[in-house]
């Protein structure tokens, strides 16, 4: 059970006008507040720069997420605050008065097992019956892990990676990042709070329009298996039906303008009554007016093409986005390129993270590859720092950037002879054995050429991060024997082909 609760909220937001309403409405509500709130900014053009309520109990913050999506979006989010849980909200989601303390006394119950709260979504009924878009609304009542709004632990999402940002859509992110988490052995609850979700106006053909979500059922599929579906609770979906629904129309098509006729008739007999029970049976619960089954039948005609489409495109984008073979694992200097450099550091609150460290672990992590540290500490051997002190630094380390894999750490003084301070092999080749690899599929990544060196003596690939330390032969002999990147996220980039 926590015993003082800390908590930040999240808002991804493509600037709907009930924004500045959803924000004031969080400050107003009853404590606790949370620690911040931080509005991601997904528009394209962030112009005019929005402008949100904030006080001196809760502040408020505007980022930039450049419109890579709401997966993106959540991202820039979590891994810019420190609070231990973050608690994601749709720009669109109407939430009670007293929500602050609803959602406090959820996460206030949980015991360390449990590393995410669900609120339960409640989508208010339209009068008469709902229209097939409607009823697409009315399914998030009982969707299973929609961050509508839902809670996370911070340290969950840095062990996982967070959400993967190839989702562009807000569609199977979230059931990406609940399977991730619930496969990693974490257990998942729902809260007593509910929130209101509306429906919103839908048009003519947008039931085509969300077609595009078959892109991201490919990637689903590519992750976690043909069981993806059972998994998450999706339901069991038409692709199948869709194929046979095009194929016979390509095969109508194809017999026409052969001028065989026999074929083509029983193409056109078999997508006839195909594109039958799909439109009456978005038909039968409808309201029927004119207009709902209108857009019924002529949709009900071109969504089959349009799922196939997207499906092969979201197949097609994976393919080519497989690059080169990835490593099992990636081993991490410490210091100057995971945190700041701070000689002999003994105490954990000097420790400062370079930048985009989270992101760049966070990569890596939610794309199944392991990660560890390789890091000289001579300061032990030298009776500068003490193993105690050594080892409450890490643990902040680890705090703050997740679990690692493995640590190899050399406590040794330079002449004391040892095998395992780098330039030497030693613990490249430790971190290898403890994670059951060859040291072969191992990139290195640090900021001298020590670090370099030592994976190249174990056999392991290497990253140069240059800093201000590092000097200039050390660059050009990385250049030539290793690789070198700009930043943390470009070595990430390198390593995972340039897609991530």
């Amino acid at each position: 059970m926590t015993d003082q609760l800390t908590y930040a909220v999240v808002i991804p937001t493509i600037g709907r006008d009930a924004l500045t309403d959803l924000v004031g409405g969080i400050l107003a509500g009853p404590a606790p507040l949370p620690e911040e709130i931080v509005v991601v900014d997904d528009r394209r053009d962030p112009d005019p720069a929005l402008r949100m309520p904030s006080t001196e109990a809760c502040p408020t913050r505007v980022v930039a997420s450049d419109g890579h999506g709401p997966a993106a979006a959540r991202n820039r989010g979590w891994q810019s605050v420190s609070a231990e849980w973050v608690v994601f909200v749709d720009d669109d989601v109407q939430l009670p008065a007293d929500w602050t303390r609803q959602v406090a006394d959820d996460l206030r119950v949980l015991d360390r097992s449990i590393v995410a709260s669900q609120a339960r979504v409640h989508v208010p009924a339209p009068s008469g019956r709902p229209t097939d878009d409607q009823r697409r609304t009315l399914g998030l009542a009982g969707a299973q892990w929609i961050t509508a709004e839902m809670a996370y632990r911070r340290s969950v999402l840095l062990e996982v990676g967070g959400f993967d940002p190839r989702f562009p859509r807000a569609y199977r992110e979230d059931s990406d990042l609940g399977l991730r988490v619930s496969r990693a052995g974490h257990e998942i609850r729902s809260g007593e709070r509910v929130v209101d979700h509306p429906i919103a106006p839908g048009g003519f053909l947008r039931s085509v329009k969300v077609q595009a979500g078959n892109a991201d059922d490919a990637l689903m599929r590519h992750k976690h298996g043909r069981n993806w579906r059972a998994a998450t609770g999706a339901g069991p979906g038409r692709p199948g039906r869709h194929l046979l629904t095009v194929l016979a129309a390509v095969g109508a098509v194809a017999g026409a303008m052969s001028h065989r006729r026999r074929p083509a008739a029983v193409s056109v007999t078999v997508w006839g009554a195909a594109f039958l029970e799909f439109a009456l049976r978005r038909i039968a619960p409808g309201p029927r007016t004119p207009r709902e089954v209108a857009s019924m039948l002529l949709t009900s005609a071109l969504i089959p093409f349009a799922a196939i489409t997207h499906r092969l495109r979201g197949e097609w984008q994976i393919r080519r986005s497989r690059g080169p073979r990835r490593p099992a694992a990636v081993l991490f200097d410490r210091d100057d390129t995971l945190i700041v450099d701070v000689p002999y550091l003994d105490d954990p609150d000097g420790v400062d993270l370079v930048p985009d460290a989270v992101e760049a672990l966070s990569a890596l992590r939610r794309n199944g590859i392991r990660t560890g540290i390789i890091s000289n500490q001579s300061g032990v051997g030298r009776g500068l720092i003490s193993t105690d002190a050594l080892a409450r630094v890490n643990a902040r380390v680890s705090e703050l950037l997740g679990p690692f894999n493995t640590w190899q750490v050399c406590p040794h003084a330079p002449d004391a002879g040892c095998s395992c301070r780098k330039p030497l092999p030693g613990m490249v080749r430790r971190a290898a054995e403890e994670l059951g690899v060859p040291a072969s599929e191992c990139v290195v990544v640090g900021d001298i050429g020590a670090d370099v060196e030592a994976a190249r003596a174990a056999g392991a690939d290497a990253i140069l991060v240059p800093t201000n330390r590092t000097r200039p032969e050390e660059v050009s002999a990385a250049r030539e024997h290793a690789r070198v990147a700009s930043s943390l996220v470009h070595a990430v980039d390198l390593i995972m082909g340039a897609n991530r």
